[in-house]
């Protein structure tokens, strides 16, 4: 297989036209996504001096932490392309940014992190104005759509709704040692990122948590049943699924209604950013075909794949689910623009499917498609 660092990423371009004088961008994404790998990409394709420093590293800690504007000018000299890399780790890192791009005529910062939720809480209120963000997931359909043939598509595809799309998974011809990287990568790198913060207090029933949610994919999930079944209290529960949703690693959808009675608007269906992260908290790497939960992993993949695309390019779009309370259902509806357009998502290219009579009669102007694997590469624009 091809190497990962050949795979040329969606924003890349939008990255390079965002870095403007005197602003921020931001790259966010969880760890090991290749964003690291995504700023060497970049440098390659610079055309004025920079300086790249590691959030991790003290010294560049201490430094940047000395917020004073003749301090970064000794340093910088006359690059004018600053790239800080794990830059929530840099104390009150969005005051040094501000300062930076307020008081250094003519600079450019990009900076990345591994959380949504640390980096905005440092970044957020000194920064408006000054800074676009982007996010970074695991590797797209349309990304990984340059290293394979027409040929291999199913086979990769299949192997993917299992597996996942993790860069480093590229590397690794042993369907073993994949399965050891992704338990390696939910314990040490993810869950890392949710345990950093002090109101985290049990991280076992984190893991729990996310257990529960993986064997719930596409079903409306309870707070209340889950923390009966976790023992805690159900506001820790939805705080815990709000952490887990900042840092990458569910996604939560709520119900869509116009006020009609009979529409359910309460509950939340939550999907994971990753298959192969999903199927290491159920211990279950079973082949696509040996299971008996395919439609929900197609449904997991391709909703997930589907985000990609609007976060890569720039679909502004409220998404939801629909149901009503005699369980007339629709799996993804968006409202883009005003107009409404609903999607059906089926493993199986030959069930038939209606557009339900509830949604036909309320909403007669909206969208109605089915997706399944025969058809899905549009829907993803490719």
């Amino acid at each position: 297989m091809n190497q990962p660092n050949l795979v040329k990423r969606d924003i890349e371009e939008q990255l390079l036209a965002a870095l403007q004088p005197n602003k921020v961008v931001l790259l966010l994404g969880p760890r090991r996504v290749g964003k690291t790998v995504l700023l060497k990409q970049l440098i390659e394709r610079f055309d004025q001096p920079y300086l790249l420093l590691n959030g991790e590293i003290e010294e560049i800690q201490r430094r940047l932490s000395r917020r004073n504007p003749s301090n970064y000018l000794d340093w910088f000299g006359d690059t004018r392309l600053i790239l800080i890399d794990e830059a929530q780790n840099i104390p009150d890192v969005g005051k040094v940014l501000k300062l930076m791009v307020d008081e250094i005529p003519g600079v450019k910062v990009l900076a990345t992190g591994s959380s949504a939720l640390s980096i905005n809480k440092l970044t957020g209120e000194p920064l408006t104005g000054r800074k676009k963000t982007f996010k970074l997931f695991p590797l797209s359909e349309a990304e990984l759509n340059q290293t394979e043939s027409a040929a291999d598509r199913l086979g990769n595809l299949n192997l993917r709704l299992v597996l996942g799309n993790y860069p480093e998974l590229l590397k690794i011809s042993d369907r073993n040692e994949r399965i050891e990287y992704l338990q390696e990568l939910v314990q040490s790198y993810l869950l890392r990122d949710i345990l950093a913060f002090e109101t985290i207090q049990n991280s076992r029933k984190v893991l729990d948590l996310l257990r529960l949610i993986a064997f719930q994919v596409g079903q409306e999930v309870s707070h209340h049943e889950l923390s009966r079944k976790l023992g805690i209290h159900k506001d820790t529960v939805a705080k815990y699924l709000d952490l887990l949703t900042k840092v990458f690693i569910i996604y939560e959808l709520g119900g869509f209604s116009r006020n009609l009675r009979k529409e359910v608007v309460k509950s939340r269906r939550y999907y994971f950013y990753d298959n192969g992260i999903r199927n290491v908290l159920i211990n279950n790497h079973k082949p696509i075909e040996l299971r008996n939960d395919q439609g929900a992993l197609w449904e997991n993949y391709i909703i997930s794949e589907r985000l990609k695309h609007q976060s890569y390019q720039r679909i502004f779009s409220y998404n939801y689910f629909w149901r009503t309370y005699d369980q007339q259902e629709i799996d993804w509806v968006e409202d883009r623009d005003g107009q409404l357009h609903a999607y059906e998502i089926k493993w199986n290219p030959n069930k038939k499917v209606k557009v339900p009579v509830a949604w036909s009669k309320a909403y007669p102007e909206s969208e109605f498609r089915v997706i399944h694997p025969d058809n899905y590469r549009g829907w993803l624009g490719m």
